[in-house]
């Protein structure tokens, strides 16, 4: 019984004995240290770049007035459609966005080539042109094209539809 007390007392010190304590692994240094300081120094960068921290008022960009956008109201279209009987008609009301009040001068003056620019293409449209998105984006961007040629100049900034009815 002796043998067996003086093995469990063995075993006892060498429980009660604190283990020796390890060196930080390169993962845990990597993800507790390295990481964090890479995270601020970017944070840092970002900001100074910014311009929130540091700089001067010397470094940043002039704001830049934007004029109020100019509105051109075109008179409404009433055209036929291309394609089999029945006949299919499109009505079309159209505001165009101009680049300033002496664009809209320009505009009225050429005013007659924009309106037959505009009859002469949708006299060509068939009603299946006309459907979906694509269609309705694929008729304002040849429209400002039209406007572009009628008035020798990109006047025009963009077309807005504020009716369009097919029937």
């Amino acid at each position: 019984m002796a043998a067996v007390d003086a093995e469990l007392d063995e075993e006892q010190e060498e429980a009660t004995e604190t283990p020796a304590r390890r060196r930080l692994a390169g993962k845990v240094l990597v993800l507790y240290v390295a990481l964090p300081l890479l995270v601020l120094i970017g944070a840092g960068v970002g900001l100074y770049m910014s311009g929130i921290f540091g700089g001067s008022a010397e470094d940043k960009p002039a704001v830049e007035v934007v004029a109020d956008p100019v509105f051109y109201d075109l008179p409404d279209f009433l055209v036929n459609l291309a394609g089999p009987p029945p006949a299919h008609y499109l009505k079309m009301r159209v505001t165009l966005q101009v680049v300033d009040a002496e664009a809209v001068k320009r505009v009225e003056i050429e005013m007659p080539r924009v309106l037959d620019g505009f009859q002469t293409f949708l006299r060509d449209l068939r009603p299946e042109d006309l459907e979906g998105s694509q269609g309705m984006l694929s008729l304002k961007e040849e429209l400002l094209r039209r406007l572009t040629l009628a008035t020798q100049q990109p006047l025009v900034t963009d077309i807005l539809f504020r009716e369009i009815i097919v029937q």
